[in-house]
C-alpha cells in the first residue's frame, strides 16, 4: 500500500507503526502533514469479541474525549472503507523506554490520573506500554480501544505489570 485514500483525500503511507487486534495503524503524509491511518481489519482474534469495528473506534473515541483522557485527535473516517485519520504524536512509547532500560517511573503519575478519569467515567483503557506514547513530557494514549470498567482489568491490576520491568 503505497497510497490510499479516505474521504476522497490522498494519504502518502509512509511506514506500518503498528498491528493490532482491530486494524494496522500506518504513519502517512497528506499536504505535508504527517498523520496516523488505521485501517479495520477482520482477522480472528481468539480472547476478543468485536461487533462493528470502525463504528466501535467512533464511540470509544467520543467516551474517552468525554472522560478528559490525553488522546490523539480524530482528523476524518470513513466508514464504508474502513479507515480512521488520527492525529500523529511524535515520541516513543512507554514499552520503547522499557526495552531501551529507561525508567517509566515518573510517567506513572500520568498513566495513574488517566486510569482514574476512566475509572470515573466506567471504562478500563488498554494500559499496555505501547498505547502510550511520550511527547514534550506527556503521555498520550494513543490507541481509542476502552471497555466498561472492571477492577480486573485496571492498571493497578493489569496494567502496572508491563510498566514495571524499568520503573
Amino acid at each position: 500500500m503505497k497510497s490510499t485514500e479516505v474521504n476522497g483525500k490522498e494519504y502518502r503511507i509512509i511506514k506500518l507503526l503498528g498491528h493490532g487486534k482491530g486494524g494496522y495503524s500506518y504513519l502517512a503524509e497528506h499536504d505535508g502533514e504527517y498523520v496516523v491511518l488505521k485501517q479495520i481489519h477482520h482477522e480472528p482474534c481468539d480472547y476478543y469479541e468485536f461487533g462493528n469495528k470502525i463504528e466501535a473506534e467512533n464511540n470509544d473515541y467520543k467516551r474517552l474525549r468525554s472522560a478528559g483522557i490525553r488522546i490523539p485527535e480524530m482528523l476524518d473516517i470513513d466508514r464504508k472503507a474502513e479507515r480512521i485519520v488520527k492525529e500523529y504524536i511524535e515520541g516513543e512509547t512507554i514499552s520503547e523506554m522499557i526495552e531501551k532500560g529507561v525508567s517509566v517511573r515518573e510517567y506513572l503519575p500520568q498513566i495513574r490520573e488517566m486510569a482514574e478519569k476512566a475509572r470515573n467515567a466506567g471504562l478500563n483503557i488498554d494500559y499496555y506500554p505501547t498505547n502510550c506514547v511520550v511527547n514534550n513530557g506527556l503521555i498520550y494514549y494513543i490507541d481509542y480501544e476502552c471497555n466498561e470498567h472492571s477492577d480486573e482489568w485496571s492498571f493497578e491490576n493489569w496494567g502496572i505489570r508491563h510498566w514495571s520491568k524499568n520503573s
